[in-house]
C-alpha cells in the first residue's frame, strides 16, 4: 500500500467521522436509521405498500388527496416535496443573488430581480388536474448585477407535462444591446446553466411521478449538515419581508427557520431519507441513475438532494436551509433561504441567496408585466439587493459535508486523492482553501 494511498483513506476516515462521533457541537453521533432499526412508533408513521389505489383520472397519480395523511408512503412524500423547488410556489417576487466559485477561487456574483406568477390558486392541488401541455407559471428573470449584465432579462414559461406531452419550458432572452427579444431553443433538462453547477431540472424542479420512490429509512440533520457558513464569514445580509436590509448572525440561521416547531431537542431537524430512481417510461436515459433526499417530518421540504451519476457514483450535492416565507400557508410555505450545489467531480459549487417578497398580482399585472414584450421597457420590479452578496471568495461556504457514514449500501461516494486534500484543509482551516 503507497504511502499517498494511506495518506488518502486517512483523510477519508476524518471525513466519514462525521457521521459517528459526537462533534463539538454535541449533536450525537449515529442519527441516522434504516428501516429494519425504526421502532414500532416511527413505522406507523410510514406506509411501505407500493400498490395503493390510484386516482381514476391520472392513473399514475395516488387516489388519496393531496396533501395526504400519515402513514405516508414513499411517493407520497415525493409529490409532497415537489412543493418546495428553487422558487417558491406561490406570487412573489424572488430576489436571488448567484455565486458560483470554482475550485482555484474565481467567484462569480449574479443579482436577478424574478418576478413569478403561478396561474393555479392552489398549485400542486390542482396541478394533478390540469391538463397536460397547459401553462402552470411564468418567472421573469430581471439581471441587475454585475454592471456587464444590467438590463439582461428572461422570461420563462412553465407547462404541465405528461409521457405524451413533454415541453416543459418556453424561454425568450432580451439583450439590451441589441434592443430584441429572442424566443430561446427549448433546454434539455441535464443543461448546467451558464458559470453554474446546477442543471435546467435543479433549477425548475422535477415531477415526482416520473420517479419510483423507496423509503430508506430516517435522519436527523443539523446546521452542519447542509449549508455551513466559514470563519471568515460571521453574518448574512437578508431582506425582510418588506424588501429591507436585516444582518443576521451565522449563529442564529437554523434549517428551517426560527419558528419551526418540530426541532429535537438539541436543535436538530427529523427526516425521513427517500431514493428516487427514473422510471424508464418517463425518463429514459436521464443523466442520473438516482437522488436521495431528506425531507423533514413535518412539512417534507428537501434540506438534502444527492444525484448519482449514470454509473451510480455521487455526482452533486443540493444543500438548503429554509424559512417559512408564507406563514398564511402554514407547514407548506417554507422556502429556500440558502441553497448550495456542489458538483464534486468538477469541484464547482454554486449558491443562492433569496429575498422573498410575496405579491397579489392584479389582471392588469397578469398582461402587462409577464409578457416578452415588457422586458423591452426595462422596468426593474425592485431595486437590486448588492448587500446580500460576498465580499471575497474566503467568505463562501464550506463544501457540504459528505457523512460517508450514513447509508453506505446505497450511497456509492469516491473521492479522488486531491479533492480529499482540499477537503481536509477546509475542515481544518474553517474555510474554503485554494
Amino acid at each position: 500500500m503507497t504511502k499517498l494511498f494511506v495518506c488518502f483513506w486517512s483523510m477519508l476516515a476524518l471525513l466519514c467521522s462525521a457521521s459517528w462521533s459526537v462533534g463539538q457541537d454535541g449533536t450525537p453521533g449515529k442519527t441516522w436509521k434504516t428501516l429494519a432499526e425504526l421502532s414500532d412508533a416511527e413505522k406507523a408513521q410510514i406506509d411501505l405498500s407500493t400498490d395503493t389505489p390510484r386516482d381514476p383520472q391520472v392513473p399514475y397519480l395516488p387516489a388519496e388527496h393531496f396533501p395526504f395523511a400519515a402513514p405516508y408512503t414513499a411517493e407520497e412524500m415525493g409529490l409532497r416535496s415537489m412543493e418546495f423547488p428553487h422558487t417558491p410556489y406561490w406570487n412573489l417576487t424572488l430576489i436571488d443573488i448567484g455565486i458560483t466559485m470554482t475550485n482555484t477561487g474565481f467567484l462569480d456574483q449574479r443579482v436577478s430581480i424574478i418576478p413569478t406568477l403561478y396561474l393555479p390558486n392552489d398549485f400542486l392541488d390542482q396541478l394533478y388536474h390540469i391538463p397536460a401541455g397547459q401553462e402552470v407559471f411564468r418567472w421573469l428573470s430581471q439581471a441587475v448585477a454585475p454592471p456587464e449584465r444590467y438590463g439582461t432579462q428572461s422570461l420563462f414559461i412553465g407547462y404541465r407535462t405528461d409521457q405524451q406531452v413533454t415541453t416543459k419550458l418556453d424561454m425568450f432572452a432580451y439583450s439590451p444591446s441589441l434592443r430584441r427579444i429572442r424566443r430561446q431553443p427549448q433546454p434539455r433538462r441535464d443543461d448546467r446553466l451558464a458559470n453554474s453547477a446546477q442543471t435546467i431540472d435543479d433549477l425548475i424542479g422535477r415531477d415526482a411521478w416520473e420517479f419510483a420512490w423507496r423509503i430508506l429509512g430516517t435522519d436527523t440533520l443539523y446546521n452542519k449538515d447542509t449549508v455551513r457558513f466559514p470563519t471568515t464569514r460571521s453574518s448574512a445580509m437578508l431582506t425582510d419581508d418588506k424588501g429591507g436590509y436585516v444582518e443576521v448572525p451565522a449563529s442564529e440561521i437554523k434549517l428551517m427557520g426560527k419558528d419551526y416547531p418540530a426541532y429535537t431537542a438539541d436543535g436538530g431537524v427529523p427526516c425521513y431519507v427517500v431514493e428516487a430512481v427514473p422510471k424508464p417510461d418517463w425518463l429514459s436515459n436521464y443523466y442520473v441513475s438516482k437522488l436521495i433526499y431528506w425531507l423533514d417530518q413535518r412539512s417534507f421540504f428537501p434540506l438534502r438532494i444527492e444525484e448519482y451519476d449514470r454509473e451510480g457514483k455521487l455526482l452533486l450535492i443540493n444543500a438548503r436551509i429554509a424559512t417559512r416565507a408564507n406563514p398564511r400557508l402554514g407547514d407548506r410555505g417554507y422556502a429556500v433561504l440558502f441553497d448550495l450545489w456542489w458538483n464534486l467531480p468538477l469541484d464547482l459549487m454554486t449558491a443562492s441567496i433569496h429575498g422573498i417578497l410575496n405579491k397579489e398580482w392584479s389582471e392588469d399585472d397578469r398582461k402587462i408585466f409577464f409578457s416578452p414584450g415588457f422586458m423591452r421597457r426595462e422596468w426593474f420590479m425592485e431595486p437590486p439587493k448588492n448587500l446580500m452578496g460576498l465580499n471575497s471568495p474566503e467568505e463562501f461556504y464550506l463544501r457540504p459535508n459528505l457523512a460517508m457514514g450514513k447509508f453506505p449500501q446505497e450511497r456509492k461516494i469516491e473521492i479522488p486523492p486531491d479533492l480529499a486534500a482540499r477537503l481536509e484543509a477546509q475542515e481544518q482551516a474553517g474555510h474554503i482553501v485554494f
